[in-house]
């Protein structure tokens, strides 16, 4: 494993961000932005699963916001997976790195156990939902927490 992460930290683009003054600030500018929309984009989006903001309706509210998130989402792989690659080895040994991947993996499941079980409902609010949104908001926001730590360990 440890040849492997070395020969990611090798890679020409994780050099070229190690010795580039600009690239990687510009990187890490743009993972952050990437978490921001992402995460408000999904804050919002269970909100009004939970019954906030009535007055809009839930369908293309909540349509257009799982497009932001997914969009958020890949711009945070994309420059999240440069970040990792400058310093992979130190990255990967840290807990709450990997703790920050577990949760990110969690709450990949929880969207997807959400999305089988609008399907299964044909798009009906359910308890289930409820329950699943509050879910996201507390993995989503542990997600933050744990990407912040990782700065300060």
């Amino acid at each position: 494993m440890a040849e492997f992460l070395a020969g990611i930290e090798h890679l020409a683009l994780a050099r070229w961000l190690k010795a580039s003054f600009v690239a990687y600030p510009v990187v890490n500018a743009l993972h952050i932005m990437s978490i921001g929309a992402l995460l408000t984009s999904v804050v919002l989006m269970d909100l009004r699963i939970c019954g906030a903001f009535r007055s809009l309706p839930q369908a293309a509210f909540v349509a257009l916001l799982r497009r932001i998130a997914l969009s958020a989402f890949a711009g945070a792989l994309v420059t999240g997976s440069l970040l990792f690659s400058v310093t992979a080895g130190t990255y990967a040994a840290m807990p709450v790195f990997l703790a920050k991947m577990a949760l990110i993996l969690l709450a990949g499941v929880n969207f997807l156990a959400f999305m089988r079980l609008r399907r299964a409902t044909g798009g009906d609010e359910l308890a289930g939902s409820t329950i699943l949104a509050v879910l996201s908001i507390l993995l989503w926001t542990s997600v933050l927490f744990a990407g912040r730590f990782i700065g300060f360990l």
